[in-house]
Parts: structure tokens; C-alpha cells; sequence
């Protein structure tokens, strides 16, 4: 029998309302994206479906991540507006690199007192990147600029990229070195080959040589939806590994990964592969330290 966290923080998951906010990728119908066929969840994700999911679970508290609004203010107001405790803290998006990026942080403050962060997405897939050229913000030095804002706002920043990009990232921020920083979904890890494991553990590696460096343990669906205990655990296996469990967090990623599995069967998976000497640690404490819930 599996042994449950006793107290659980979901530190990565996603609302979504379709009438109040502008998704452009939600919305575009009949778009494969790289995590798969969205059309099942092309749909209001409200709290009450999201604790639904999570029904007769100790979540306790959760952690809301921008999902690619076309207006970050405009969603953070969103969520702000939801009559509802769910989420108890919010990462939202801005452009680090805009000229107005202090006017844009203190208009995402003042929209709400739970802003904890910023995501702007460096990476999502290798077929994506390729369009859209997100990875080279890490060699765009407004882009370390706007990191740098960040930390003296005394606001972290979530980071999503793949996973052939962890030495670059850990170069940059190591040059921001008050930065609060969390790797989102493990560094991406697409490449399940032997090769291409060495090659995100090393990686992994890189990052976790950063005192302020954390990770989530979220999204794993999105890199093998057919996932198993035996395939999740050499993932899991090398993330505390790197970054111990005061540095790890885990998150659902839903309703993204609720294409491939429901809440209960995740968690309990995900918590199995954990001692449960680490589970205060992995799914509430550090989650709650870094977010200042």
C-alpha cells in the first residue's frame, strides 16, 4: 500500500476560464501542440473542477503557473477575481525583456498580493523552439536585465526549457546569484535514451550546482504519456539526486496531465517512488518555503 503525504502543496498547475481570458493556443482548434491533442481540455479549468480532481486529497495549498494568455495582467486579474482560496500563490508572465518591464511588475503586483514570480518560457519542445526561437533569450542581455529585476523586486523565476539547455541556463544564472529559481517539469526531459539521460542528468547537475537553484517534479506526462512507475523512477531518482528534497517540489501540471492519467493515481505513483522520510519535504515544505505560502 502506497504512503500518502500527509499535507500535499500543489506547486504547478493551471486555471483556465475561455470567456474572461484571451488563450490563443487554447483556442485554436484542430492544433496538435507538443504535449499532444489538447481538445479535451479545451475547456473552462475553473477551482471547483480542479479540486474535483483532487478530491479526498490533503492538498492544502497550490501554486498557479501562467498557461500562455495572450495578456498576463489580464489573467493574474482574473485569478484574482475568483472567489476562491485556490491558488494560494500566482506565477505570472512578463516579458523580461520589454523596456517597461518595471511598470509591467509593479501593475502585476498591485493585480494581486499572492504574485510570487514570473515564467517566461525559454523552451518547450525542440520542434517548437525551432519556430519560435525562445532560446535565445538566454543569450539576450535584456534578458538578464529583467532577471535581475526580478530578484531585487524579490520576486523568483520559474524556468522552462529542454533539457540540452541546462549548461547555457546554469551559465546565466549564475550571474544572478539572489535569483530564486525553480526548473519547471525536471528540465524537459524528451530524449528517454540512454544517451539523452546521461545528458539531462548532467544538465541537471549543472543547474543544481546554484544555491538558489530548486526543481519541480511536475509535467513528466507531456515527455511520455504511456509512463509507468519504472519509467518515472530513473527520473525521479536522479532529480533528488541533484537537488535533494529541500530543493524539490512537486506539481501535477494539471489540467495538462490530466490528458494521460488522474490525480490520485499520479500522486500516489509519483509518492511511491519517494521515502517517505522525504515526502514533508518534496510535497509541501519546500513548495511553501520557496513561495512564502
Amino acid at each position: 500500500m502506497t504512503i500518502l503525504p500527509a499535507s500535499i502543496i500543489d506547486a504547478h498547475h493551471h486555471l483556465w476560464d475561455l470567456d474572461a481570458v484571451d488563450y490563443p493556443w487554447l483556442m485554436a482548434r484542430g492544433v496538435r501542440r507538443f504535449f499532444g491533442d489538447p481538445a479535451p481540455i479545451q475547456r473552462p479549468y475553473q477551482p471547483v473542477d480542479f479540486q474535483g480532481d483532487w478530491d479526498g486529497l490533503p492538498v492544502v495549498a497550490s501554486v498557479h503557473i501562467q498557461v500562455g494568455a495572450a495578456d498576463g495582467l489580464a489573467e493574474t486579474r482574473w485569478l484574482e477575481r475568483l472567489p476562491t482560496p485556490v491558488p494560494a500563490a500566482i506565477v505570472a508572465e512578463a516579458d523580461l525583456t520589454a523596456p517597461d518591464l518595471a511598470d509591467r511588475l509593479y501593475a502585476l503586483g498591485a493585480a494581486s498580493a499572492r504574485l510570487r514570480g514570473i515564467r517566461q518560457i525559454v523552451g518547450r519542445h525542440p520542434g517548437e523552439d525551432a519556430r519560435t526561437r525562445s532560446p535565445a533569450l538566454l543569450d539576450d542581455p535584456r534578458f538578464l536585465a529583467g532577471l535581475r529585476t526580478l530578484a531585487q523586486r524579490g520576486l523568483s523565476f520559474d524556468l522552462q526549457l529542454n533539457a540540452p539547455l541546462l549548461p547555457r541556463a546554469a551559465a546565466l544564472f549564475a550571474q544572478v546569484p539572489d535569483l530564486q529559481l525553480v526548473l519547471c517539469h525536471a528540465g524537459s526531459p524528451w530524449d528517454q535514451s540512454p544517451a539523452g539521460l546521461a545528458d539531462w542528468r548532467a544538465g541537471l547537475n549543472h543547474l543544481a550546482a546554484l544555491p538558489t537553484a530548486h526543481v519541480k517534479l511536475s509535467g513528466l506526462g507531456m515527455f511520455n504519456p504511456a509512463w509507468t512507475a519504472s519509467t518515472l523512477a530513473p527520473l525521479v531518482d536522479a532529480v533528488l539526486a541533484a537537488f535533494g528534497p529541500e530543493r524539490t517540489m512537486w506539481g501535477s501540471n494539471f489540467p495538462v496531465d490530466r490528458l494521460y492519467r488522474s490525480y490520485r493515481p499520479l500522486l500516489e505513483t509519483v509518492a511511491a517512488l519517494i521515502p517517505p522520510a522525504m515526502h514533508g519535504s518534496v510535497f509541501a515544505d519546500t513548495a511553501r518555503r520557496f513561495y512564502r505560502l
